[in-house]
């Protein structure tokens, strides 16, 4: 695991030379273990290396056996064994055994092809340096991140924003049309980040750019296509894909400690029962917020050790700046938080790569947002009744549900609706209305809801196949790249920890793509069969425990006057005025804070996009983390 940084332009090599090296030391919590760079007339190639796999001789760029190509790659590669061997079969010579140096010589071999040969997550670039031409590419599901820039001469890519900000010819501005709907997503939505000009690579895409050119494709994508089977042949297909990808995602070096996040709930506590690690890491809060409780007793009954503990107010709340910083774009989900500290726990301990259960829910159907909108049995049974009809049927019974006021409306309008005029994602904090109503005139812009996921929904218009799909189809191409892997990767980086994620793998997709939605999403549960499978391997009131996430006390923060107070001051700070109506800003933060309202998610995600344009357009912020260990110390 890795952070890289490049960039293409004529300036001299004296230059780039001292360029490269400020950029890449701005991502140096992404790899603190080594660093390597190359510079010429034409490119410059910037490294930061936290190592896993051929720890002595994997350091980056790595050249191919006549050195006319060079590679920078961030991530994992968990088949590289089995391609190193079929492409030394065909003639290719390795100088390292690090799974790095597998990419290069497939590139050769295959050429943009071998993405499709790679099992992992993965962010890389290759530079031609005959044909002054650089291909890079992106994981199946957005795992690593990969962000590109084009300003002033100068082509830019890299692990990180913020390692072009050191850059001359870097022009930072705001992009207003990320405000508008960050607000009703909770996560940057748009390719083009909150900086002007700078675009994330998206999941699933590689691009070449050659004489100023730059050009991407799709080189992969989900299909949902259920097949004929019964309900104990998809547990059991569940059951072995994921022991299957558990055990890939363990590969380490000797020495070097790979442990797992235990939560309360079934995914990260299955990886774990799995995995059978040496160490496994929980977080909470000393408050009611707590599962370090849950993870404590489920570790005792798989005689695992688990290291946990419990954060304070104070530490978590006064974190959150450095937090935002390493983010790279505001993101108000509140599991940021405890997500910081669990990745700073492992390290504390010495640990650099943690499993973790991101992406069964969307691979499975586990998230209540679906359409789980009951709780009595009788109404979840009846809907999937309903479910049988045929589509139109379906639609035009929905269409009668509107505006009928019984038990069990929103859940059978859910579950029988077109997913397009019922679902948007994971979060849904201020409706487009809500958000120009606090928004200056100026900011209220952007693309919309149906701009945002329509081409999504446009691409499963023709296929029969039941709304929940559609629903985690729209969930793999937004919300999964844009919040969960998002704050997965950059959350463990700025504590230059690894997390890897052996649920979310092309060949578990696999498997889930063609698993029965009844077998998932039913009256039962959410993820139904995939609870089946993990009953094997845990007690049962774990594989059935409801979801909870990550949860973290923002309500009880806002309603405390302590940190009320400091929300307060910054919503009234000056340069608030350019982006809000500050009257109803504040009127918002009193009548939560007096309990006349609950608008905590619409104020926690105002302070964040607040405390994010603060540390970057203001204050040009740069971290010191040893203000973490003192609020800790004080508290």
């Amino acid at each position: 695991m890795c952070g890289i940084v490049a960039f293409v332009d004529n300036e001299k090599p004296q230059i780039k030379d001292q360029l490269i090296k400020k950029m890449k030391d701005r991502i140096i919590h992404r790899g603190p273990d080594a660093e390597g760079q190359y510079v010429d007339d034409d490119v410059a190639l910037g490294f930061r290396r936290l190592s896993f796999i051929d720890v002595k001789s994997g350091n980056q760029p790595i050249f191919n056996e006549d050195s006319s190509k060079a590679i920078e790659f961030n991530g994992e590669i968990y088949n590289f064994e089995e391609l190193r061997e079929e492409l030394i079969s065909k003639g290719h010579t390795f100088s390292t055994h690090a799974d790095t140096e597998v990419i290069l010589h497939g590139y050769e071999e295959w050429g943009k092809q071998v993405v499709n040969k790679l099992r992992g997550m993965f962010a890389f670039i290759i530079w031609d340096f005959k044909t002054k031409e650089m291909f890079g590419a992106r994981d199946h599901f957005g795992i690593k991140p990969l962000y590109y820039a084009k300003m002033n001469g100068t082509f830019f890519v890299g692990s990180e924003i913020k390692a072009f900000l050191d850059h001359p010819n870097f022009e930072k501005e705001l992009n207003k049309e990320a405000l508008k709907p960050y607000m009703t997503f909770q996560y940057p939505v748009t390719q083009e980040t909150f900086f002007k000009g700078v675009y994330r690579l998206p999941e699933a895409h590689y691009f070449t750019y050659k004489d100023g050119k730059f050009e991407m494709e799709q080189y992969w994508d989900e299909d949902f296509a259920p097949e004929n089977e019964s309900f104990d042949e998809a547990v059991n297909k569940i059951d072995d894909v994921v022991k299957n990808s558990v055990k890939a995602h363990t590969y380490a070096d000797n020495g070097i400690k790979v442990g797992s996040f235990l939560s309360a709930g079934v995914d990260s506590s299955l990886v774990t029962a799995l995995m059978r690690p040496n160490n496994t890491f929980s977080i909470g809060f000393d408050s009611t917020y707590d599962e370090t409780k849950q993870a404590r007793e489920l570790a005792a009954k798989m005689d695992l050790k688990n290291t946990d503990e419990k954060l304070t107010n104070e530490e978590a709340f006064h974190a959150f700046p450095l937090i935002q910083y390493y983010l790279d774009e505001p993101d108000s989900n509140p599991s940021v938080v405890p997500l910081y500290f669990l990745n700073k726990l492992a390290k504390d301990n010495g640990y650099k790569a943690l499993l973790s259960g991101e992406g069964a829910d969307e691979l499975f159907a586990g998230y209540i947002d679906y359409g789980f909108n009951t709780k009595v049995k009788f109404i979840r049974w009846v809907t999937d009744q309903l479910k049988k009809m045929p589509r139109e049927r379906r639609y035009k019974f929905a269409e009668w549900l509107k505006g009928k006021h019984f038990h069990g409306q929103e859940h059978m309008y859910r579950n029988l609706a077109p997913a397009r005029d019922t679902f948007i994602g994971q979060a849904y904090i201020f409706s487009p209305d809500e958000a120009a109503d606090y928004l200056k005139p100026e900011f209220n812009c952007g693309p919309t809801i149906a701009d945002i996921l329509n081409p999504l929904f446009d691409k499963m218009e023709d296929k029969d196949i039941d709304e929940v799909a559609k629903k985690q189809y729209i969930d793999l191409h937004r919300f999964m790249p844009g919040d969960i892997c998002l704050k997965a990767d950059k959350m463990s980086m700025a504590n230059s920890v690894e997390i890897r994620v052996p649920l979310l793998d092309k060949e578990v997709m696999k498997v889930a793509e063609t698993t029965p939605t009844k077998y998932l999403f039913n009256y039962k549960d959410t993820k139904w069969a995939f609870r089946m499978a993990a009953n094997r391997h845990l007690p049962e009131e774990w594989a059935t425990r409801p979801k909870m996430g990550f949860p973290t006390p923002v309500r009880a923060w806002l309603r405390e006057k302590k940190y009320y107070q400091e929300v307060r001051d910054l919503f009234e700070q000056d340069f608030v005025k350019e982006f809000f109506d500050q009257e109803k800003l504040l009127k918002l933060a009193d009548d939560n804070f007096e309990g006349k309202v609950d608008g905590r998610r619409k104020i926690w995600t105002i302070y964040t996009f607040l405390t994010w344009y603060k540390l970057y357009f203001i204050d040009n912020f740069q971290p010191d983390e040893s203000s973490i260990d003192k609020a800790k110390q004080e508290a």
